[in-house]
């Protein structure tokens, strides 16, 4: 038995987002396990890193699946690359030990949030960053970043009621520069609740245009209260970059 581990990007205009949902066929997983099922003629059930929203795009989504078949992994890229949409690609394959699992063996990700900062909206980049007409202050915004560092339990920068297992996170960096009219945020750290990157997001612009003070981001972590935060930016502003393991 061989284990395969891909690594995906996606544009995720037209997807409901990763994860399979029953017979739709409007995800990424399922579209992948379509073409799968075509090159090994086996029904397989591909494993991602983590689950990524309607709309969210990815340079470096990684899943794992195991197969039978013996087909080079050359001949195996190539199979994926013209079969899935163009929409999907495979832009790395490799052959793992059988016990790696793309979920339960990433130790780290980084996600990344565009934002198009001028009273005026861009058409070219409106399928993959957030219109955001007011101005802000980068200083600002990356001095509230700061007290976002470390670990903490981010329930109250998610989009979770309440949660079994455990919301503390650990953030190693936020970076938020400045090219033009497009403001970059990356976000990196061992995990990212469900959403939390984009109310994360939502919240530094806030205090970045004067709307919100950055003493909410101590509120917040604090006192777990999500209404506090921002507001969560839509999801076509925001991409997984990478996976680490």
């Amino acid at each position: 038995m061989r284990n395969i581990k891909l690594t995906i990007e996606y544009d995720g205009k037209r997807y409901l987002g990763w994860q399979r949902l029953g017979d739709n066929d409007k995800t990424i997983q399922e579209k992948i396990e379509g073409v799968i099922k075509l090159l090994t003629n086996e029904d397989i059930e591909i494993i991602g890193s983590g689950r990524t929203d309607a709309g969210t795009h990815a340079r470096g989504q990684v899943a794992n699946f195991k197969t039978t078949v013996t087909m080079p992994l050359a001949e195996m890229q190539q199979f994926f690359n013209r079969y899935l949409p163009q929409d999907i690609v495979v832009n790395h394959i490799e052959e793992v030990p059988e016990r790696f699992h793309a979920r339960y063996h990433a130790v780290g990700k980084q996600y990344s949030y565009y934002v198009w900062s001028n009273p005026v909206p861009t058409v070219f980049e409106r399928n993959r960053s957030f219109h955001f007409p007011q101005a802000v202050d980068l200083e600002k915004m990356q001095q509230a970043a700061e007290k976002l560092i470390g670990t903490h339990d981010f329930i109250g920068f998610s989009a979770l009621k309440k949660s079994k297992k455990s919301t503390t996170r650990t953030i190693e960096s936020i970076t938020i520069m400045q090219e033009g009219n497009m403001i970059h945020f990356a976000f990196n750290g061992n995990g990212f609740l469900h959403k939390m990157v984009r109310i994360l997001t939502g919240t530094l612009l806030a205090i970045g245009a004067g709307e919100l003070d950055e003493t909410i981001i101590d509120q917040v972590l604090n006192e777990k209260i999500r209404q506090a935060a921002g507001e969560t930016v839509p999801s076509h502003g925001l991409f997984l970059d990478q996976v680490y393991y």
